[in-house]
């Protein structure tokens, strides 16, 4: 049977960690390898499973792969590619603790299914919305976003109000989605968004049908803003120039007034984002699954 697994490079409260893991064990990873940016991160003491393996980015560590990387997204394609090499596994996704694999059908059916010479599995990102009424998930979220790229640009105005220019594709965060690698590849070292092979970068494949990727980027309003600075002049929202200018220069109630408009679906733009296959809606029930799991 085809096996497969999970990197990510952690740094987050542990509630959230294994809500990470739990679902992705739900999915039926084989493997999940958690490298913890903080190699004296408490939230290694709480995590024992027999499919989890913790790796500490300690200075040992760093040393054995080159030295440690200022960049926060250097660290992480550093330690995916270091996993990549050793798994063990037939297939390694990369992805971040806040993001969750959503498959139609057991990701070993889509995997085993793929053609022998394709190396890259593609999963496309849809962002959480911020809903008050839920009640606390761990991860809160029932509604998801897609981009809207140019074939969907006629549902700009009406979902993004006047904001529809500093969001050109719906997205706060990316838009290219995560990959899946095939191991056991000569010369493949997997990034974020996808692979370079003997130093070019990969072509990657469209997104794989029935695969999603649920992003909880800013669905928690007070978590959206604390991360905001970080966000704005290290993080995603460096490499959107027009979202980085608006945000950096707007007073506290234009930022509400944004996120009210962008992260928060009325019946009339919910229904719109469903016409169009924009949305995706489900409930992942991840304080039930960490129950079960750990």
């Amino acid at each position: 049977m085809t096996s497969w697994g999970i990197v990510a490079t952690v740094k987050a409260p542990v509630g959230k960690i294994w809500a990470f893991a739990a679902w992705h064990l739900h999915l039926g990873a084989t493997r999940i390898f958690l490298c913890f940016d903080d190699p004296d991160d408490p939230a290694i003491g709480h995590l024992d499973h027999p499919r989890l393996a913790l790796l500490r980015c300690d200075a040992a560590h760093w040393q054995r792969l080159g030295g440690r990387p200022d960049r926060h997204q250097n660290r992480q394609s550093k330690n995916a590619a270091h996993v990549y090499r050793q798994a063990g596994l037939d297939w390694l996704a990369h992805v971040d603790v806040d993001e969750f694999l959503f498959p139609d059908r057991p990701m070993v059916q889509i995997l085993s299914g793929l053609m022998p010479d394709q190396i890259l599995c593609r999963a496309e990102p849809f962002e959480a919305m911020h809903d008050p009424a839920l009640p606390d998930d761990i991860y809160t979220a029932t509604e998801f976003r897609g981009a809207l790229k140019p074939r969907h640009a006629a549902l700009r105005p009406p979902v993004l109000g006047r904001y529809a220019e500093v969001l050109p594709e719906a997205m706060l965060s990316h838009a290219n989605g995560k990959a899946f690698f095939r191991t056991g590849v000569p010369g493949l070292s997997p990034r974020l968004h996808g692979a370079f092979r003997d130093g070019q970068r990969l072509e990657g494949p469209p997104f794989q049908p029935g695969l999603a990727l649920l992003h909880f980027h800013a669905q928690d309003r007070a978590a959206w803003l604390d991360a905001l600075p970080f966000r704005l002049t290290r993080g995603a929202y460096q490499y959107h120039p027009a979202l980085q200018e608006f945000l950096a220069s707007a007073r506290p109630d234009e930022i509400a007034a944004f996120y009210a408009e962008t992260q928060i679906l009325t019946p009339q733009k919910r229904e719109l984002l469903r016409s169009e296959g924009r949305l995706v809606e489900a409930r992942l029930a991840l304080r039930d699954k960490v129950a079960q799991i750990f």
